[in-house]
């Protein structure tokens, strides 16, 4: 299935339609103070995980990452604060996943399987970079 970003005007209506492209029952609202508000439904971006990594040079996320990206880059810049911020706003499957990588990190064993299970992921016993990769790649499709 193809999946892509949609219209502001029709990302803002509380009834999001087929006409407009978009399955409401899959729309979520996400935003952050970092790359502002909006929904998404489905989206794939069009980033690979070598882009996402030469990202990591400027002072502030791309503006096309989803919050659950986004918490993955401030991990990667060394801001666990702003990367777990960025990730519990997103209440969906993908934040989920890196909460719980980010407890992880965190050494909150318990924590993490919690987030772990509200992903619908097994608790992760590789290397934390790996699993960073890991995450990466499938959320950036």
């Amino acid at each position: 299935m193809a999946r892509h970003l949609k219209t502001a005007d029709a990302l803002f209506r509380h009834d999001p339609s087929p006409a407009d492209g978009i399955d409401g029952r899959r729309c979520r609202a996400v935003g952050g103070a970092y790359h502002g508000i909006r929904s998404l439904c489905d989206v794939k971006l069009k980033m690979t995980l070598e882009d996402f990594r030469q990202s990591l040079t400027a002072a502030t996320p791309p503006a096309e990452l989803t919050l659950a990206l986004v918490g993955l880059w401030w991990d990667a810049k060394g801001d666990w604060t702003r990367a777990h911020e960025s990730a519990q706003q997103d209440e969906g499957h993908d934040g989920s996943w890196v909460h719980a990588y980010l407890h992880r990190k965190e050494g909150d064993q318990g924590n993490a399987a919690y987030w772990y299970g509200r992903a619908g992921k097994p608790v992760c016993r590789e290397p934390l970079d790996a699993e960073w990769i890991s995450i990466a790649r499938d959320l950036l499709g």
